[in-house]
């Protein structure tokens, strides 16, 4: 194997060593919730597994820290607790492959993987993050990362015809809605002291997957061309919001990730050269746990100035990956894009639902700690 040679940069945004954001919820966090805890006392028990996850982060030498998304239901409720207009008591069938084992109907068990549907003028209330940014400022230890939904996310789950129709005339009309949102309150988080935003758009692998490209013509009824510009659009609306000296923007992409399980899979070739030319971004965090995700290849494409953050270290298995596996990967997508512009994190969040990925704390700490130490040996920093 050819010997890696590390990176000259050592700005702190590079951040060689990342994380996705959500981290699994202690099971007290869950039984409070369970039990409708008042909501005074559910914050405090989560400032104070906040505070512990805070200092985790810090033990293990990462460089940027966010609150795991403990106070939120799920990655995108941050969105759906703070605007009305869902109908958290509907919500849209979907399918998912489980470890290419089987097929099962996608109404996700728990009530918070429901994100629900439109089913009335989107309105917003509240700040998208304005329960979770006054504590990260006050004790994170580092610079801190902020996560947000993609506006793309919602079209794909929250748009129901016979329902949603009778307010947003196509799924087209509700992205626009959400971006518009979420354009207004980016604005507002980039000056605010945080220094890493980070969009999750999961929908992406739709273009990937040819089930999933049939099922948006078929079922959300949309032309896929036009839904990823609309998309692409979308996204740098929001980007360009963001868009703040201090602050590094990201977007992450991943094929599904509720309780360990998958929905999509494919390689990026299908969207490569639009998504990595026309996304206003800093940093892609890629998918690349298994052999779902596809080749390297596509990373030829990634120009010069933008960072691809390699998710090798799966966070729906708990088995730990070997670092001289990981250090072999790393070469070979260096033999593609050049190691400096590459990093490394996991391939998702640990717990993109508060009921978390199918693995144990000690199991995403040591995956964690496997980043960081990868990372250092690559890159130095």
């Amino acid at each position: 194997m050819a010997t890696l040679t590390p990176a000259t940069s050592s700005a702190t945004s590079t951040y060689r060593a990342d994380h996705v954001g959500s981290f699994l919820r202690a099971p007290e966090i869950l039984q409070a919730r369970q039990n409708h805890m008042p909501a005074e006392q559910l914050r405090a028990l989560e400032d104070r597994h906040i505070a512990r996850v805070l200092g985790m982060q810090k033990d293990l030498g990462l460089g940027v820290f966010t609150d795991g998304e403990l106070r939120r239901s799920n990655f995108m409720s941050d969105f759906t607790d703070a605007v009305d207009g869902f109908d958290l008591g509907d919500a849209v069938a979907r399918q998912w492959d489980e470890d290419k084992k089987n097929k099962a109907a996608a109404k996700p068990a728990a009530v918070s993987s429901i994100t629900g549907i439109v089913n009335a003028p989107l309105k917003q209330r509240s700040p998208l993050t304005g329960h979770e940014l006054p504590y990260l400022r006050e004790h994170a230890p580092g610079p801190i990362k902020m996560t947000l939904p993609s506006a793309t996310q919602f079209p794909a789950i929250s748009f129901k015809y016979g329902v949603t129709d009778a307010v947003y005339r196509d799924p087209f009309a509700l992205l626009d809605a959400v971006t518009d949102i979420m354009t207004d309150d980016l604005k507002e988080l980039a000056g605010g002291g945080v220094s890493y935003l980070q969009i999750d758009a999961p929908r992406y692998s739709y273009f990937l997957d040819a089930k999933w490209c049939d099922w948006m013509k078929t079922e959300l009824r949309v032309d896929t061309g036009a839904m990823l510009t609309a998309s692409l659009r979308a996204d740098n609306a929001c980007f360009a919001a963001a868009r703040h000296p201090d602050v590094t923007l990201a977007i992450h992409l991943c094929r599904g990730n509720n309780r360990s399980h998958w929905y999509a899979q494919g390689g990026y070739e299908a969207i490569a050269e639009r998504l990595f030319h026309e996304l206003a971004v800093d940093r892609f965090l890629l998918e690349y746990d298994d052999e779902r995700s596809g080749s390297f290849e596509p990373l030829k494409l990634v120009p010069k100035g933008k960072i691809v953050v390699l998710g090798l270290v799966s966070s729906k298995r708990p088995q730990l990956e070997h670092k001289e596996d990981l250090l072999r990967r790393i070469n070979e997508a260096a033999k593609v894009l050049p190691l400096e512009q590459l990093a490394l994190s996991p391939q998702c969040g640990f717990a993109s639902t508060m009921e978390g990925n199918e693995l144990t704390e000690a199991d995403q700490w040591a995956k964690l700690k496997l980043v960081v130490e990868t990372a250092r040996e690559v890159w130095g920093a």
